[in-house]
């Protein structure tokens, strides 16, 4: 792999992990338009450790709060309850999941699921002025309807930020407050997947002419991954998700398209 190839697919990587526009998606189109190899989902893991980074970098201050208990202990406790099932369904079915890399599937899944965000959205209540973090106003069945959400977005052509953001403003959480405590449900499942395949790369032997690109893929998906983030929570503060929906679509008419 060429360092322009594991730049190219990091930035992407940064950008569409946390926009609600499906990264496996452009994961898998990408080297299509391009005529690469596909990287396999192995490279694809290992780049969540960038991404990652970038969601430990840009809500470190969250982090704190959660670690000093300056946010309550319940908000702790939801946030480990909902990685829970997207935790089983990656144990489960795993294997089965990452066979899922049919361009038609993942067409299918960001139309529907982009309708169904597309419909939250027109819905989502406005921010709430208040002293206190809107993080705490996530109660239980919010944050465990946000987790099964999570789950489903290990098939791919779902999106993981589009799916749990579209379950927190079914659940009645406004646009940026949706968005965050998504992001920080995602921490602990995107740690445990990059962790998990870079094991399986490190015990099978990552070729030296690899080691150079991947470094460089994983440091380009940290820096567009973390200006991804700040983007999205700023833009959700005042704007609505249509644009990710119309882009959706016209992406899955495009590799409907380049399928055929």
């Amino acid at each position: 792999m060429s360092y322009l190839q594991a730049i190219v697919l990091g930035i992407v990587q940064g950008l569409t992990e946390f926009l609600p526009v499906s990264s496996s998606g452009h994961l898998i189109l990408v080297p299509h338009v391009f005529g690469w190899p596909d990287q396999g989902q192995g490279f694809d893991a290992v780049m969540h450790i960038g991404t990652m980074a970038a969601l430990i970098a840009y809500f470190r201050r969250e982090l704190w709060e959660i670690a000093t208990g300056k946010l309550s202990r319940r908000l702790t406790l939801i946030l480990i309850a909902a990685t829970v099932p997207a935790g089983l369904a990656g144990v489960v079915f795993g294997t089965a999941i990452e066979a899922l890399r049919s361009p038609l599937l993942i067409a299918a899944t960001l139309v529907f699921w982009g309708l169904v965000m597309w419909l939250a959205d027109r819905h989502a209540p406005p921010a709430k002025d208040s002293a206190d973090d809107p993080l705490e106003g996530v109660g239980w069945r919010t944050g465990l309807t946000v987790g099964i959400a999570q789950a489903i977005a290990l098939i791919p052509g779902t999106s993981r930020s589009g799916v749990t953001i579209t379950a927190g403003l079914l659940s009645g959480l406004d646009r940026a407050t949706a968005a965050r405590f998504s992001f920080l449900l995602g921490i602990p499942i995107t740690a445990a997947a990059g962790s998990y395949k870079l094991l399986h790369l490190m015990k099978t032997g990552i070729p030296s002419s690899d080691q150079g690109p991947l470094m460089a893929a994983m440091l380009a998906s940290f820096l567009s991954g973390w200006l991804a983030v700040a983007f999205l929570v700023g833009y959700l503060r005042r704007r609505s998700l249509t644009p990710f929906v119309i882009y959706r679509i016209a992406l899955a008419v495009l590799i409907v398209f380049l399928s055929s």
